[in-house]
């Protein structure tokens, strides 16, 4: 099971850290991709973080902006976003890939998901 939090209303030039916890497994033998997903839009996948490590960010990544981490000890994989701008609205969701646990979550609906945090940037 996957739990995403940190969501919350936030103002312009706020900042937000989004947490993805696991239970029941072991995150560390997993890749982790963050996505979102805004209102009247498609989901988007943001960025992914593999088990062994290394990053793969998409289009929505804002690398000025954006910082993902792993924390093995709390097996918890952490979207921090500053500097939040209204376009950063929408609801962020972590994923793991369910056929194959140490590749990025392609977004299928069968992958492991977590239930979504609302992110909210507004004046």
């Amino acid at each position: 099971q996957l739990v995403e939090s940190g969501g919350g209303v936030v103002q312009p030039g706020g900042s937000l850290r989004l947490s993805c916890v696991a239970s029941g497994f072991n995150l560390d033998e997993n890749s982790v991709t963050w996505f979102r997903q805004a209102p009247g839009k498609e989901r988007e996948a943001v960025s992914c973080v593999g088990h062994s490590g290394g990053f793969t960010h998409y289009p929505a990544f804002d690398a000025g902006r954006y910082t993902v981490s792993r924390d093995t000890l709390s097996n918890t994989v952490y979207l921090q976003m500053r500097d939040l701008k209204p376009e950063d609205s929408a609801v962020y969701y972590c994923s793991i890939n369910w056929e194959n646990g140490r590749r990025c979550s392609k977004g299928r609906q069968n992958d492991v998901w977590g239930q979504g945090t609302q992110v909210t940037v507004s004046s």
